[in-house]
């Protein structure tokens, strides 16, 4: 595995954190980290990475006890903290040779700095201060930095936040250029992300493991069994009289003469005779997919009132 995480508690004073987390990734997986603010995400990740101290438990990548072997551990990992610690004073170019220098690549550092700048799309901008980039492209710097050591791990906190969707799609095709070869756990809120790039979920709720398994899976099979279907009539209709219909558990409206039926079975044959009934059109009739976003909200903020 390269990685490795066993049993982790964390405290800060008197509110528990981490509260006995537990799991292992492979070489070659691209992992999506998910949960709400202070679910314990970015403080998972500072600990894989050494730079926070875990009250108990263990984590070993890639073969290396991260606390007992810190420095080697950092050889092996390439990290994009939520907030990127850049200098803004220093050129781009100028400061991923220094991250270079820092991981002591020698003759290799000029090379590998250009790679990286054409890399993470900074050619057009690598003469200049960083300070003086968007935000976006200042997470490009950040992202270049992490890969300049060529990592066989790649931790990334939020790694597209502030990026515009055409640089986002550009982030996200790296990221599955070099998880083919790295092992990738990234934090994201943006759950189209995960569907994108990302062979498995794991969510964290409250300190603890939510889920952990393949997105496929994640989204197919939830704890509400329900189904959402879709309806648009050509005529306003009786939220009452829909939600009287059987295996119909409630009614939403969701725009003009349109409505959400969430039901215990696919209904669909029930609700089109039930237009035909009322001597009224129906213009749209669909059962909705689950997706990433069913499945956060359904084991994070329902979870919340258990």
């Amino acid at each position: 595995m390269s990685i490795t995480v066993e049993h982790l508690y964390k405290s800060y004073g008197k509110q528990l954190v981490l509260n006995d987390i537990s799991f292992s990734i492979k070489s070659g997986e691209i992992v999506g980290f998910l949960g709400n603010n202070g679910a314990g995400k970015s403080t998972t990740m500072k600990i894989i990475t050494g730079y926070l101290e875990a009250d108990s438990g263990h984590v070993d990548v890639c073969g290396v006890d991260v606390a007992k072997n810190t420095l080697e551990a950092h050889r092996k990992i390439g990290y994009l903290p939520e907030h990127n610690p850049i200098y803004p004073d220093m050129y781009v170019r100028e400061y991923l040779r220094f991250v270079a220098g820092l991981y002591k690549l020698g003759k290799q550092a000029n090379a590998r700095v250009d790679e990286m700048i054409e890399r993470t799309g900074l050619t057009r901008e690598y003469k200049k201060k960083i300070g003086m980039l968007s935000k976006g492209y200042r997470q490009r710097v950040g992202l270049a930095q992490a890969l300049i050591p060529n990592p066989e791990v790649l931790i990334l906190d939020e790694p597209t936040t502030g990026l515009d969707p055409n640089q986002i799609d550009e982030v996200r095709t790296l990221i599955k250029e070099v998880g083919r070869e790295k092992t990738v756990l990234l934090s994201t809120h943006i759950m189209q992300e995960v569907s994108a790039i990302c062979d498995r979920v794991i969510i964290i709720n409250k300190g603890k493991i939510a889920v952990d398994d393949k997105e496929s899976a994640v989204v197919s099979v939830q704890d509400d069994d329900s189904l959402v279907i879709q309806v648009e009539f050509s005529a306003p209709q009786s939220v009452e009289a829909l939600g009287k219909l059987e295996n119909v558990l409630s009614v939403k409206e969701a725009g003009l003469n349109t409505y959400l039926l969430r039901c215990s079975s696919d209904e669909r044959a029930r609700i089109f005779q039930y237009a035909v009934d009322q001597k009224t059109v129906l213009l749209t009739l669909r059962l909705q997919e689950k997706s990433m976003e069913d499945v956060f909200r359904n084991y994070t903020k329902q979870k919340d009132h258990v």
